[in-house]
């Protein structure tokens, strides 16, 4: 591939990237990326959206590394704080990634291997020496917190710290995440820029909206990212998300039950699966499969006629859904197995469970 197609390919589907003449110029050369993820439980959908983004970043020839943040899970509180838990989260999404065509494609880091160098933590105070406590508090959201929460517990302050020096300390090209990273990706370059160092092509990736929707909530005058960690797929919240683990009929299931109100596109989670899951920003062939008297089977190319005919009328919610969730199980279904029959995966999404699975 040319430098211009692996852009294509890195640019598809993406909410939004700072900036995409310093990703060019990586491209051109090579360079090193990562992604890093709090192990806080199974992996659910919302996180194919970034999975398949880092593939497509493999792909197009940067050195990735996945950064499995124990420690930053463990100052978020995540599965209870029990680091055994913690690490076997972590082990679980490398075993998803490798089910996903990922094996032996990028590295694993652990967030132990990074704090355990004194110069980590030297970093980490240049860091902290470079910026207020009001800008650290604004990043917060970067973690599902409110600023409010570092007033009973000093630790979350150390958290968006610890991300920007994460990227700092291994001298990295492109940091790929959510939306919902976007604080921190921002404040390292603006961080980097006053220490001299590399400053980081941040890549950010759509959330999958809750699959119960945003309810009632009012989000006047909250800025953005705040609103999509309240509205986004969520572990901590089974009923809001699809996990690799579910049986076809519990997908199903989920599926019909989800938010998807005829005509409406914002915060809907059967659209946004058809859009950043389903078609990912190319052509493909989707088909809603629907009884003759109601118009017969329809093909769909392209996302944006599909979103159309769903905002005119034309495609009802439910067939939207019969079709979605069956794409999903497609999908789904062989990571699933793959978890499950093998012992050592299966015996990790227990210890994160805690308890039998399905």
């Amino acid at each position: 591939m040319d430098v211009e197609e692996k852009l294509a390919i890195v640019l598809r589907d993406v909410e939004e990237v700072i900036t995409v003449e310093e990703l060019r110029r990586v491209l051109e050369t090579g360079g090193v990326g990562y992604l890093g993820f709090e192990p806080s439980g199974v992996f659910h959908i919302g996180w194919f959206v970034w999975a398949l983004k880092f593939k497509d970043l493999v792909d197009a020839g940067i050195r990735m590394k996945l950064l499995a943040a124990t420690w930053h899970a463990w100052v978020n509180d995540k599965l209870g704080g029990d680091m055994r838990k913690i690490h076997a989260a972590a082990k679980h999404v490398a075993l998803v990634l490798n089910a996903l065509g990922l094996e032996g494609r990028y590295e694993l880091v652990y967030a132990e291997d990074l704090v355990k160098d004194s110069d980590y933590w030297a970093t980490l105070l240049k860091v902290a020496k470079s910026v207020t406590l009001a800008r650290v508090k604004r990043a917060l959201t970067i973690m599902g917190r409110r600023a409010d929460e570092a007033e009973s517990d000093f630790s979350k302050l150390i958290y968006p710290l610890m991300q920007v020096t994460d990227i700092i300390y291994m001298d990295l090209d492109v940091a790929l995440g959510g939306m919902d990273q976007r604080r921190a990706h921002v404040l390292q370059r603006e961080v980097a820029e006053k220490l001299g160092a590399k400053k980081a092509v941040a890549i950010h990736t759509p959330l999958i909206p809750s699959l119960k929707g945003p309810g009632r909530m009012d989000f006047g005058g909250v800025a953005k990212d705040e609103v999509l960690a309240e509205v986004k797929m969520s572990k901590s919240k089974p009923e809001t998300a699809i996990f690799v683990i579910d049986s076809d009929d519990e997908i199903r299931a989920k599926i019909r039950k989800a938010f998807c109100p005829a005509r409406v596109v914002e915060n809907n989670p059967v659209l946004a699966i058809a859009k950043h899951i389903i078609f990912r920003g190319t052509e493909k062939e989707f088909i809603v499969r629907r009884p003759k008297k109601y118009g017969g089977d329809v093909t769909y190319a392209r996302y944006e006629e599909l979103e159309k005919d769903f905002v005119e009328g034309r495609l009802h919610p439910l067939d939207l859904k019969k079709a979605v969730a069956e794409y999903l199980i497609e999908m789904i279904s062989p990571v699933r197995e793959r978890i499950l029959s093998d012992p050592e995966a299966s015996a990790v999404v227990k210890e994160i469970m805690g308890s039998e699975t399905r």
